[in-house]
C-alpha cells in the first residue's frame, strides 16, 4: 500500500473511533462540556479546516480508484474478446491484472467508506448538538413549569386563605348588626318596664 493510501487507511481508523465516542452513551452534563469543547475550540476549527481540504485529495483519489478499476475490467473484456481465436488471458499476464484489479477496487472501498464515513461523522454531530440542544430546552421547561405550579399553588392557598378572612369579617359584622339590634331592643324593653314600674308603685292621692 503506498503512502497516500496508508494514510486515507489511518483516516479512516480515526474516523470509526471518533463515530465510536459520538454514539458511545454518556450522561448528559458530560456529553454537552464535550461537544462545547469540540464547538468553541479554535484548534479543534483548525484541525475541521485541514480535515475538509483531506477529504478533497480523498475524493481525488477515489474518483482515480473508479477509473483504474473502469480500466482494468476493459482491458479484461477486451483480451477476452479480442479476435475470432481469441484465448483467455493466462500464466504472469492474467495475475498481473487480477492484481491490478484487487489493488484498484481495494483502493476504491477504501476512499469510497472514508468519504461515507465523513459525511455519516458530519450528520451525527449535528444530530447530536440538535438533541443537547433540544434536553436543555426540554429541562428549562420542565424548571419553569415546577416553578410555576408551585406559584400557582401558592397563589391558590393565598386566594383561600383571603376568601376565609372575607368570610369571617363578614360574619363578624353580621354579628356586630345582631348584636346592636338585640341591644337596642333590650334597651327598648328596660325603657317600658321602667315607666310600667313607676306607674303601679306611684302611691294615689285621696280624694
Amino acid at each position: 500500500m503506498t503512502l497516500y493510501y496508508s494514510l486515507v487507511f489511518a483516516i479512516l481508523m480515526l474516523e470509526m473511533s471518533i463515530f465510536l465516542l459520538l454514539v458511545f452513551p454518556l450522561p448528559f452534563t458530560w456529553r454537552k462540556k464535550t461537544f462545547e469543547f469540540i464547538s468553541h475550540n479554535p484548534v479543534i476549527a483548525k484541525l475541521q479546516y485541514g480535515m475538509k481540504i483531506t477529504f478533497i485529495f480523498i475524493l481525488i483519489l477515489f474518483v482515480d480508484s473508479v477509473n483504474r478499476v473502469y480500466r482494468v475490467k476493459r482491458e479484461l473484456a477486451e483480451a477476452a474478446t479480442s479476435g475470432p481465436y481469441a484465448q483467455p488471458v493466462m500464466g504472469g499476464d492474467r495475475t498481473e491484472i487480477q492484481a491490478r484489479k484487487f489493488y484498484s477496487e481495494r483502493n476504491l472501498y477504501l476512499c469510497g467508506f472514508t468519504l461515507f464515513l465523513s459525511l455519516i461523522l458530519n450528520r451525527t454531530h449535528s444530530f447530536i448538538l440538535d438533541i443537547l440542544r433540544l434536553e436543555q430546552t426540554v429541562k428549562e421547561l420542565r424548571a419553569s413549569a415546577s416553578n410555576n405550579t408551585k406559584k400557582g399553588i401558592a397563589a391558590e392557598v393565598i386566594a383561600k386563605k383571603d376568601a376565609d378572612n372575607e368570610a369571617i369579617l363578614s360574619q363578624a359584622k353580621g354579628l356586630q348588626t345582631e348584636y346592636d339590634r338585640l341591644s337596642e331592643e333590650y334597651k327598648t324593653l328596660q325603657e317600658k318596664y321602667m315607666v310600667l314600674s313607676g306607674e303601679n308603685l306611684t302611691p294615689k292621692k285621696d280624694l
